[in-house]
């Protein structure tokens, strides 16, 4: 039961992406594996190596926004909300927040 919540967890970037020999767009989690970053198959080799660009100047942005949720979390999880549902409640208010700025079906 342990292993099957654990497997749920999301899996944090150590750092930013890099291509492996293969040529795929790659990561290695926080639990050691490697991932494999999947990207539309009409996506050009400048337009990944933009994104590539972006995801590795994000990185230290993105620890700081985690570390935040994590602090969130903490703070309004306890006996009345546990931490998953913190969680799915820090999701669901984040989308709320932002999709007025940015609509699902924004071309851009």
């Amino acid at each position: 039961m342990e292993r099957k919540a654990m497997e749920e967890q999301p899996i944090t970037p150590h750092a930013g992406p890099t291509r492996d020999a293969e040529g795929n767009l790659t990561y290695v989690g926080d639990d050691g594996r490697r991932y494999v970053v999947g990207l539309p198959p009409d996506i050009d080799e400048d337009n990944v190596e933009k994104v590539m660009t972006l995801l590795r100047g994000g990185t230290g942005l993105f620890q700081q926004i985690e570390a935040l949720c994590h602090r969130w979390i903490d703070e309004v999880g306890g006996s009345e909300l546990d931490e998953r549902a913190a969680l799915v409640l820090l999701l669901t208010t984040l989308e709320t927040a932002l999709e007025d700025r940015y609509p699902e079906n924004d071309p851009s």
